[in-house]
């Protein structure tokens, strides 16, 4: 049960934070930064006993929930798992230190939302029963949603409702396929069930196996997100409050990431091979046409949020390669953008508390008054157009050299989108610090430069030494080939060269 006693911990510190907060305004910031500090502590003290996740999947508690349909409360983690949750927990923590000075009015409201989404997020990661997943799934969008609504800007309420629209019709196409795929266990082997290693050894048929997949490839291709349903991104992040956008861009992101691992390429291997071309092309896509919508951006929040379109579009390209390389380069980007673009969005709140806009054509000439921050955000830019030394490029780099064996012709396009980071990168750090000084701000405080040192040590250290990584992962990723598999072996041909990502990803 000690991982989901990190779930309470961080539900009790929300209601207890929004209780007390009533009594003595300014505790709820405090109650938030303690409870990340103890479900943090109680994270580190359960992977140094439990190493062994590091080498396959580890299942922690599996109890009967809701009987009549065996469905249970089961958990597990691996070291995907592992490193997803360490990351939330981590910008869990620069999501209180960004809003410590941001948020003004119903602060412990604010923060059980904060909590309550990191605690959804984390039920996300270590859930091995289809509903709780979908159960958790659902718990970490109501209370992103309000987060926007409430403390949102201008038109914080569009952004909101879209935001809200977008991804509810597409968990509903993921609840339909889990209740098919549920149905189908009973027709084949006499019960319902949920279990998601148990639905791993289901033979499909074809037809009614690519459908089931679809339903949560466009679930998942939504929240990644990816062309051609990323629409609800840029407005979310433009109006969400600075911890909302760190939030959506380091970890709600990397849940779209993480369900494609976990679920269309482990329950649907040989229909996700055969939709592979297209996820392929669409990350292209997605990797070009974010990249040119970034350039074209005057809001500097609105700009990331399109250069993470284009980010995670290497990683979907990367996930439907099935190369090993690639699918390191996928896990070490998810970690670098979540890095990154978790730092470019505490930025952009920390010059929207200084100039009250987001416009980077009233702003010019800012390195002048604020070399700190200037020097900051030029590290940050460079971290995500990937600059060698910096782990952006070594994600990408194994992105790159591993898809290409798989699709060569799109690889080559896609690297353009490399050169359109660099581009977009530039241009936002130069309208911004360099030229005419527009206007003078005061540079970065104790606690600013607390955030910005420790983002930009993370991505200097793992880009130097991304073994402290690897390290964590085994040496080879075995295929667990599930009955299903066997007979289309032959069909994958030169990819099974390289091992399939498997069951203990």
């Amino acid at each position: 049960m000690i991982l989901t006693q990190i779930i309470i911990i961080l539900m009790i510190g929300a209601v207890i934070a929004w209780a007390f907060d009533f009594r003595r305004p300014g505790t709820g910031r405090w109650i938030a930064l303690f409870s990340l500090v103890m479900a943090s502590i109680t994270f580190i003290d359960f992977a140094s006993s439990n190493k062994q996740l590091f080498h396959g999947f580890m299942h922690v508690t599996e109890v009967d929930w809701i009987e009549a349909f065996n469905i249970h409360y089961a958990t597990g983690i691996d070291s995907l798992s592992f490193i997803l949750i360490a990351l939330t927990l981590l910008l869990g923590f620069i999501c209180v230190l960004v809003s410590w000075q941001e948020i003004h009015f119903r602060q412990g409201f604010y923060y059980f939302n904060l909590l309550a989404a990191l605690a959804g997020i984390v039920g996300v990661f270590i859930a091995t029963d289809l509903f709780l997943f979908f159960f958790f799934w659902e718990v970490m969008l109501i209370p992103m949603t309000i987060l926007i609504v409430i403390w949102g800007h201008e038109n914080r309420i569009y952004a909101a409702i879209k935001f809200f629209i977008f991804t509810q019709a597409s968990s509903l196409l993921m609840l339909i396929a889990i209740v098919a795929m549920a149905f189908l266990h009973k027709q084949y082997h006499g019960e319902l069930s949920f279990d998601l290693f148990a639905l791993k050894t289901m033979n499909l048929p074809a037809d009614m196996g690519m459908y089931m997949m679809l339903g949560f490839f466009i679930a998942f291709a939504v929240k990644l997100p990816s062309f051609p349903v990323h629409t609800w991104l840029p407005d979310a992040h433009t109006q969400a409050p600075t911890a909302g956008s760190v939030l959506l861009a380091g970890v709600l992101l990397k849940t779209g990431a993480y369900g494609l691992i976990r679920f269309v390429i482990e329950l649907f291997p040989r229909q996700s091979h055969e939709f592979a071309y297209v996820a392929a092309t669409l990350g292209t896509i997605s990797i070009l046409y974010g990249a040119k919508m970034a350039f074209a951006q005057t809001d500097f929040k609105r700009l990331v949020a399109y250069s993470s379109i284009s980010h995670m579009g290497f990683v979907m390209l990367a996930l439907f390669s099935f190369n090993q390389s690639a699918y390191h380069g996928a896990l070490l980007t998810l970690i670098a953008h979540g890095l990154s673009s978790g730092a470019l969005f505490a930025m952009a709140g920390m010059l929207y508390s200084r100039l009250h806009t987001r416009d980077l054509t009233q702003m010019g000439g800012l390195f002048a008054s604020a070399p700190q921050m200037g020097a900051m955000l030029l590290a940050f830019v460079a971290a995500a157009f990937g600059m060698p030394g910096l782990l952006n490029f070594v994600g990408e780099f194994l992105i790159l050299t591993g898809a290409f064996s798989v699709f060569p012709v799109l690889v080559v396009v896609s690297a353009a989108g490399l050169i359109g980071s660099a581009v977009y990168g530039m241009r936002l750090f130069q309208t911004s610090f360099q030229g005419p000084v527009n206007k003078q701000v005061i540079d970065l405080s104790g606690r600013e430069f607390i955030i910005c040192v420790s983002l930009l040590s993370l991505l200097l250290i793992l880009g130097v030494y991304p073994e402290f990584i690897f390290s964590h992962f085994p040496d080879n990723y075995p295929v667990v080939l599930n009955e299903s598999m066997q007979p289309i072996q032959s069909h994958l041909g030169s990819l099974t060269a390289q091992p399939l990502p498997g069951a203990n990803l």
